[in-house]
């Protein structure tokens, strides 16, 4: 076990394998422990390091809200302080936000970054087709938001895996583990939620980031998922894509063999000295 203090917050994380540098950003309700069906694969090539986000697992979750700035910049830290910089980042959901918003502020710190499905539902508010099904998913989002306030947190939890996240009954099919990082880890999912600009990016600003990236989705997802990869892939035109077949918001826990050999090309495509 492994901790270090960046930006005053105790992090936990772990490093494995050897090679060029590769850092993996959990999305929200998660830790490090989600990359686990990826993380063999990718240390057999790469030197990896995984962590949990502030106040998220084992990392210490400091009182009052928080913003994805303080991510952003805790990323950056760990990154400099572990000697992982400048690294490949791959980052999913909240992660990949995350790591996007650090790109566009601090770009000498990457040697490729690697983006999934980030929930930056605010660079495609001015969609008219897509605004009746945001608002319908928000509606939802601040339903398990008023479960979490009210301490209610198992409910909040069941119904954004139920009815936001995953689909009916997928709660019940969660291993237990993976339910108690679920529970632990909710009120800081209702911190990131209350940060007024946890669905924005500046995408003038991300432009200015020119090094390799790679911007994916799954076919399986809500489609706004699609509209944000497509308004990312025109603020960066060099820029890959890609689409997991038949992979939702987590490929790289549904589908990890494709994710991990996905993450292996765009990487050894595009391999940079440090």
């Amino acid at each position: 076990m492994s901790q270090v203090e960046v930006n005053g917050v105790e992090l936990f994380y772990e490093v494995g394998g050897d090679g060029d540098p590769l850092v993996l950003v959990h999305g929200s309700w998660g830790d490090h422990h989600n990359w686990a069906p990826v993380l063999h694969a990718l240390a057999l090539r790469y030197r990896v390091l995984v962590y949990d986000r502030r106040g998220h697992s084992q990392s210490e979750r400091p009182p009052g809200p928080g913003t994805r700035f303080e991510d952003e910049e805790d990323l950056a830290a760990l990154m400099e302080t572990l000697g992982f910089a400048p690294a490949y980042v791959a980052g999913n959901s909240f992660g990949a936000s995350t790591v996007l918003g650090l790109a566009a502020r601090r770009p000498e710190l990457f040697r490729g970054l690697i983006a999934h499905e980030p929930p930056l539902m605010g660079v495609v508010a001015d969609d008219a087709e897509l605004q009746p099904l945001m608002a319908a998913a928000g509606e939802k989002i601040e339903s398990v938001l008023e479960h979490l306030r009210s301490g209610e947190t198992l409910a909040g939890a069941r119904q954004f895996v139920d009815e936001v996240a995953f689909g009916p009954g997928s709660w019940e099919q969660l291993p237990d583990r993976i339910r108690e990082t679920f529970m632990t880890n909710a009120p800081t999912f209702a911190d990131e939620q209350a940060d007024p600009g946890w669905a924005d990016l500046d995408l003038v600003r991300l432009s200015g980031y020119t090094g390799p990236a790679l911007l994916t989705k799954g076919t399986d997802s809500p489609p706004w998922f699609a509209a944000i990869t497509a308004r990312l892939s025109r603020a960066l035109p060099q820029a890959q894509t890609h689409t997991y077949d038949g992979a939702g918001h987590i490929p790289h826990v549904t589908h990890p063999d494709d994710y991990a050999n996905r993450v292996t090309t765009f990487i050894e495509t595009n391999r940079r000295p440090s």
